[in-house]
Order: C-alpha cells, then structure tokens, then sequence
C-alpha cells in the first residue's frame, strides 16, 4: 500500500477538545512493500501516527493519502472496506483473556467473512492449518489449543503478531512488537515479521524503542514532541542524531544541560535501547 501524508496533523482523542496537538504537520511517502521503523522518545507522537495510518483517529488537519483514497472523504461503506486492508498490532493485543489461541488468531479473518461465518468460527474453527502455520513462524505452535490467559505478556504479544499473517492487510501497522520479548525472542520475532511482510507483499510501518532493531530496518523516522526529526535510510542515522533525537531530549525534562556537543561518535551518549 502506498502512503502519502500532506500537513498531516492530529490530536489525542481525549485532547482534542483542549487542543493539544500529538503529531503537528508531518509531510512524508511511504511506497508499497517498504519497511519502516519509527523511533522516539514516549510522547513523541509514534503511536499517534499509527493510529492515524490506521484510520482509527481523524487527522486535526492536513491529508492522509493511502492507494490515492483520502479515507475520510470515503462513503462509510468504503471506509469500512479500506480499513479491511489495514493491519494494526497494538503494544498490548486485544486478546480475551478466556478466548482459545486459535480464535485469537483467526480473528484476523474476521474482516474478510460474513457475519454468519464469523459466528460459526468461534464455536468451530476453520483454517486451523492456517492458524497453526502463522503461530509455527513466531515458534507457537504448541499453543494452539491453549488459552490466552495460560500464556505469558510475551506469548501474548506474538499471537498479536501471527494474526498479521492471517489477514488480507496490504499494510501492517505493529506499535513495539518487542516491549515484552527478552533478546533472543525479539531477534526472531522481528525477523519472522519483516520477513512474512516482504512475502506478502504488504508495507510495513513499526515503532519501536530497540534502536539497534531499527536500524536494521532499511528506513528510519524520527519523531520528538510530534514532529519529524529525521527520515533517513538507516545507514545515516548516526549517534549523533540519536543524541539528538533521545538525550538532549532526557536532559531538558530533568532541567540539565544538554551532553557536550564534542562527544566521540562511538561514546555511550546515544544508548542502543532507549525508553
């Protein structure tokens, strides 16, 4: 799916009368197939932009562009249809504490069915192959039967992920997939999802706190207050600009000078994880 966002800017929902603005005008493309991470410190406004992409929150202003189609302009039945074809993975997944795995994860389909269908799948699943197929690449096959509250915060958080697989989505929006991962899980976590996006031909838009993560990625966004930082390949974001982007940013809420600017590149000033 293709993204462009013109002056794009937005509010959180329970701001929105206040005006407090969470992401101010932000102006960027996105092609179809891309693989993006977006970085910044809490507040800078990266969850806000998925929710945004995902047609979940209505710009204050300025346009968002997803295959040509302004969804807001859209016919509520077309809206609906545009939101079938977007993937958002929230930070804690919106699983039911009693539902079974496998419901949880074909859940996904659930755009894609009829309401009859969709009823009948939580008594008697089908595409359990599927299912079971989407959990085996995030190393959940065993799980299958299992309910949700038998699992841990990071199981969880990959049954989240394996729905991704399961949906029609041409664009998948995960809001930090690895907040509950220890290393060795996130490594194979985000590998399994940047690798299972390229096979589906879908774009991939993820925030994440782990730079060292988002720099594999071939694109990073960098986000402060809400406004754009950088959008580079990842090659260019040095730890200069992390500095930039992260501790200067820690040392003006503590009301402490900023690092000093003569820093060597490859000082501990610009941390590899960064909450």
């Amino acid at each position: 799916m293709h993204i462009a966002l013109s002056a794009l800017a937005a509010r959180h929902p329970a701001a929105a009368g206040a005006g407090v603005p969470a992401l101010k005008p932000l102006t960027l493309a996105i092609a179809p197939g891309e693989q993006v991470a977006v970085i910044g410190p809490s507040g800078a406004g990266k969850t806000t932009l998925l929710h945004a992409l995902a047609c979940a929150l209505k710009p204050a202003a300025g346009r968002i562009g997803l295959d040509g189609m302004d969804p807001w302009t859209l016919p509520v039945a077309q809206l609906q249809k545009l939101r079938g074809r977007l993937f958002l993975a929230p930070q804690t997944p919106p699983l039911p504490p009693r539902q079974r795995v496998i419901t949880a994860v074909l859940a996904a389909r659930l755009p894609q069915q009829s309401l009859l269908a969709s009823l009948r799948s939580l008594f008697y699943p089908t595409h359990i192959s599927e299912a079971e197929a989407a959990l085996t690449r995030f190393d959940l096959a065993g799980k299958l039967w299992q309910r949700v509250d038998r699992l841990s915060g990071g199981e969880r958080q990959r049954v989240g992920l394996a729905r991704a697989l399961l949906s029609s989505a041409t664009l998948w929006l995960v809001d930090e997939p690895l907040s509950s991962l220890d290393p060795s899980r996130a490594a194979q976590a985000i590998d399994t999802l940047t690798r299972c996006a390229q096979e589906n031909g879908a774009t991939l838009v993820t925030t994440l706190h782990q730079v060292d993560v988002a720099t594999r990625f071939p694109r990073v966004i960098g986000l402060r207050d809400g406004e754009l930082q950088f959008d580079l390949p990842s090659r260019e974001v040095t730890r200069e600009r992390l500095a930039a982007l992260y501790v200067q940013h820690e040392h003006e809420l503590l009301g402490a000078p900023p690092p000093a600017t003569e820093e060597a590149p490859g000082s501990a000033q610009a941390p590899l994880y960064c909450r």
